[in-house]
């Protein structure tokens, strides 16, 4: 069940608490930021994820509750006392996450009081699952959702997923807060390693500007209540609901992409021809990353310097005389000298919403990918603005 409140912490009065409850209990599965500085409700989940069920999970945006000190911490405990008085199950079976202005104590009294008033609000309907897409907004622009349905030993099983993120958004943990939730019987260890592979293969594969929140948290949940053949070896089952897991946050990835600070379209940069898997995946960071790259594809500008000079310069090991680099269909560059081709045809594959850009590094067989956005005026407004 879900739930969407506006409890009063952002002024706008807009939602801004959410909660999920699975009254069976479901086991659990996260990952979180790798930030050295991080909130009191990611420190206070670490601890409460290695309960054997998970009853409840309580989201705030608005105020992320970090370098709050002590008091952060407590404060983020009281969330999980409040929340599992009010459902009749233990703190430690309750998960937090916040998200917002850094260094600002939270409106407890405020929380508190939305919590109750979320309890109340529980359903098991689409209208409650958006209300609680709905409260764990904040740059964002639109509400970032996705199902997958598969069939697991003869029974239907289903997984959706939200999340938020539209900026301080990096290939190191890049899930913001995301949120999934399935009904398949599953194991722990089994569920984490899934969520583990899908993260790794899709959200963490996305860059808006190279930096990484404080308050990254995903979460997922499995009820089990599908009454499949329990997951609990690494079998055809597994892999299949492994591969929908990560198909669902793949999807999520590009929504978030397109909801970017400020972005209008998106790319995906394929590396091929590398010396190692940790060399692809540099050089493709370095191309997302690269904010001359990012300014050519807002403005559709078929630059290919750019994209030549950010992998030149990211350290990799690249062969100059076979490096080659293509913009959607079309090679643009090969065996290190510049092909002749129609610019025009070129900048409308750049305006489309998602385009790749593909780059041999004539080295290896190793590839890998990393999605990006272009980079606008709107995202420096945005942030200039963000605390004000």
């Amino acid at each position: 069940m879900a739930a969407g409140v506006a409890c009063g912490i952002k002024k706008s009065g807009k939602y801004d608490l959410g909660l999920l409850v699975c009254p069976t209990g479901a086991k659990a599965a996260a990952v979180f930021t790798t930030n050295r500085i991080f909130g009191a409700p990611v420190g206070v989940s670490k601890q409460h994820i290695k309960s054997a069920l998970i009853e409840a999970v309580v989201v705030n945006s608005g105020n992320a509750n970090t370098c709050t000190g002590q008091k952060g911490i407590d404060d983020a405990i009281k969330i999980c006392q409040k929340a599992a008085k009010e459902i009749d199950t233990k703190p430690g079976n309750v998960l937090v996450a916040s998200t917002g202005i850094i260094g600002t104590p939270l409106p407890m009294p405020k929380i508190l009081t939305g919590i109750t008033k979320a309890v109340g609000k529980l359903a098991a309907d689409s209208k409650s699952g958006l209300d609680f897409a709905r409260a764990i907004l904040t740059t964002d622009t639109k509400i970032k959702q996705a199902v997958r349905r598969i069939e697991i030993s003869g029974r239907k099983v289903n997984i959706a997923g939200t999340v938020k993120g539209a900026g301080m958004i990096a290939p190191n943990m890049a899930t913001t807060l995301l949120f999934i939730t399935t009904d398949a019987a599953i194991s722990k260890p089994l569920l984490n390693s899934a969520l583990k592979e899908a993260v790794g293969n899709s959200l963490n594969k996305l860059t808006v500007d190279g930096h990484q929140s404080t308050s990254d948290t995903a979460i997922i949940l499995a009820s089990g209540l599908a009454g499949n053949r329990p997951i609990v070896s690494s079998c055809p089952r597994y892999k299949k609901f492994e591969a929908a897991v990560t198909d669902l946050c793949d999807d999520l990835a590009k929504q978030m992409a397109l909801d970017a600070e400020g972005a209008t379209r998106i790319f995906k940069v394929v590396i091929k021809g590398a010396a190692s898997k940790a060399d692809a995946r540099k050089a493709a960071r370095a191309v997302a990353d690269y904010d001359l790259v990012k300014c050519a594809v807002h403005g559709a500008d078929p630059n290919w310097g750019r994209i030549i000079c950010a992998v030149g310069s990211c350290g990799v090991k690249l062969n100059v005389q076979k490096l080659s680099c293509k913009i959607g269909d079309i090679t643009v560059f090969k065996n290190g000298a510049p092909k002749k081709v129609d610019k025009e045809k070129v900048s409308r594959i750049i305006c489309k919403t998602e385009h790749t850009i593909s780059v041999d590094l004539g080295v290896g067989k190793s590839s890998e990918f990393c999605y990006g956005c272009d980079l606008s005026k709107d995202y420096v407004t945005i942030n200039a603005d963000y605390h004000t």
